[in-house]
């Protein structure tokens, strides 16, 4: 009985200082010891880990020349992931504090190139699509020497392809369900469009959506 005391005594001082030491590592550590340890979270892909340890560089370190870099390697990680809506908050959080002109090219780049990879459906996020089709546009003017240039433009003319044939189905859609005006609204844009004649391969949509989006 004395044994098992002793043993339970041993286990709970093995699980207070094991506790203790960890408490410690939450803060007031150099900006390098968080950094080493989001990339090592990264390459463990533990991203949800690497979000917690990024919230203390930033806190504690907001200054620190590795804040921006921990930024667009988390950017990329949850890219990667096809998280894009992550990628989306770490770019944004680079461009607003970090956001000269030259600084902010490649955030940008990724921006609309994480916007572009999260389009899986087609004839959905309709103002996402709007919304990324102006930022390349942005992203020409404000940078037209850019390297980057050749793939965004490759970009914008599959999103131009894509909204072309989202506002044909919608057009289709507001026909089947009796809506003459709106249908004639879009079928005249699609009319109007200098992508009218274009050769275009539907995209291939599952059988169980096909029913309700065609």
């Amino acid at each position: 009985m004395k044994i098992m005391k002793i043993v339970a005594v041993a286990f709970m001082l093995v699980a207070f200082y094991g506790c203790a030491d960890k408490s410690k590592e939450v803060y007031n550590k150099p900006a390098l010891y968080w950094y080493g340890e989001i990339i090592k979270n990264i390459k463990d892909f533990d991203l949800e880990e690497a979000d917690n340890l990024y919230t203390s560089l930033s806190s504690e370190h907001v200054s620190s020349p590795l804040l921006p870099e921990a930024m667009i390697i988390l950017a990329q990680a949850h890219m990667d992931e096809e998280e894009y809506l992550l990628a989306n908050f770490y770019l944004d959080e680079y461009i607003k504090r970090f956001g000269t002109t030259k600084k902010s090219e490649y955030a940008r780049f990724m921006k609309i190139k994480a916007n572009f990879e999260s389009f899986p459906n087609p004839n959905r996020n309709q103002q996402l699509l709007l919304d990324t089709l102006k930022q390349t546009k942005e992203f020409v003017l404000k940078y037209p020497e850019s390297k980057y240039r050749p793939m965004v433009e490759t970009m914008y003319v599959k999103l131009k392809l894509g909204e072309h044939f989202m506002v044909k189905n919608i057009a289709d859609l507001y026909s089947r369900i009796d809506k003459p005006e709106a249908a004639k609204i879009y079928q005249d844009q699609f009319d109007q469009s200098a992508l009218k004649n274009a050769q275009m391969i539907k995209p291939n949509i599952p059988w169980y959506r096909a029913w309700f989006e065609e």
